[in-house]
């Protein structure tokens, strides 16, 4: 049973929002947050730490915190991450206090995250918004994997395999949004409805982070 909490419906508080972009790799999650900086959405965008190598383009600070192994290490025995995991064997974690500082300034907070980081922080915070990025297809992931030409045949096969299984933790998630080959801005479009239609509950979620 919900507390009877006094909702003004003249001045309705406004609660910030933690939101997780989750999904395989190869849906377009770095792509749609990128999208929704572009179309003036206001939201403090989490960066991860990640122990793996820069690809070509990323920047420091910016796409990920680059990190060494060792420094990874260093931050998970200060408990300076919100949750971290190994990921095809190289870590990745959420700084903790950005997220804090975020949440207390007022601003929603969105993160991007694999499937299986999005289920930790479910756990964590039960409050926070999960949203399932996919493609419009199977073959279509596939395809885009191969377009990046980043990995060894093995290694792609590894991630498609990954994929398949990340797809049937979907029941796990609040919503679902296809990412259609070039069609980006109706995904960012139903993701920032998303968010508004958050902001409209009369009770709101409200993320606490000790």
């Amino acid at each position: 049973m919900r507390d009877a909490t006094v909702v003004d419906p003249y001045h309705p508080q406004i609660t910030p929002l933690l939101v997780v972009i989750s999904g395989p790799s190869g849906v377009g999650k770095d792509s749609l947050v990128e999208a929704m900086k572009e179309h003036g959405a206001q939201f403090h965008f989490v960066i991860t730490a990640t122990s793996r190598p820069p690809r070509p383009g990323e920047i420091h600070g910016v796409d990920y915190f680059f990190v060494s192994p060792a420094a990874f290490e260093a931050m998970v025995e200060q408990d300076e991450l919100l949750e971290y995991a190994i990921v095809y064997e190289q870590y990745k974690g959420i700084p903790k206090q950005q997220v804090r500082e975020a949440l207390a300034s007022g601003q929603d907070v969105v993160m991007r995250l694999d499937v299986q980081g999005a289920a930790t922080i479910k756990r964590l915070l039960p409050e926070a918004i999960l949203i399932f990025l996919t493609a419009s297809s199977e073959a279509e992931l596939v395809e885009r994997l191969q377009k990046r030409q980043t990995e060894s045949e093995a290694q792609l096969q590894r991630r498609i395999e990954t994929a398949r299984q990340e797809m049937e933790r979907i029941v796990e998630f609040d919503y679902v949004v296809i990412n259609r080959e070039c069609e980006l801005d109706d995904a960012v479009a139903k993701v920032l409805q998303i968010i508004q239609a958050e902001h409209l509950r009369v009770h709101p979620r409200e993320v606490s982070l000790a």
